[in-house]
């Protein structure tokens, strides 16, 4: 199934898992694509599958020959899901952020190599725009 710019849906898993560990290919679905960030641990002293950690997720949707993106911030939480929740200090938010911003660098780079365009959602606010841009 071709989905953007003549890329089928499998192409552009292997493209993105070369961008490193973000996207979470059992939460991608049909012509939908998701990545998330555990970027900053919020206590190390339990048992690694009972951390959480502060990050960022991200969606990208086919639409046209253009790929649509949102994301939010929050808690990746004991049980493995993600809330959305403001962060909790500017030292961790600047961390968050700059993952963020690094990863949606390389995701352009990406996506300009193949020829397909990367546009924020209609959602995302003008100050959230300049952030990833």
């Amino acid at each position: 199934m071709t989905l953007v710019s003549g890329h089928t849906r499998s192409k552009l898993i292997k493209k993105f898992i070369g961008l490193g560990p973000y996207i979470r290919e059992s939460q991608c679905e049909g012509d939908s694509f998701f990545f998330d960030c555990l970027a900053v641990c919020v206590n190390a002293k339990p048992a690694p599958e009972k951390r959480e950690f502060w990050g960022w997720w991200l969606t990208l949707d086919t639409q046209d020959d253009q790929l649509i993106y949102a994301y939010q911030f929050g808690l990746f939480d004991k049980e493995g899901q993600w809330q959305v929740t403001p962060l909790c200090d500017p030292e961790t938010d600047a961390k968050v952020q700059k993952t963020l911003h690094d990863f949606h660098k390389r995701l352009k780079d990406l996506l300009a190599s193949l020829e397909v365009a990367l546009v924020p959602s209609e959602a995302l606010s003008e100050e959230i725009k300049v952030l990833t841009v």
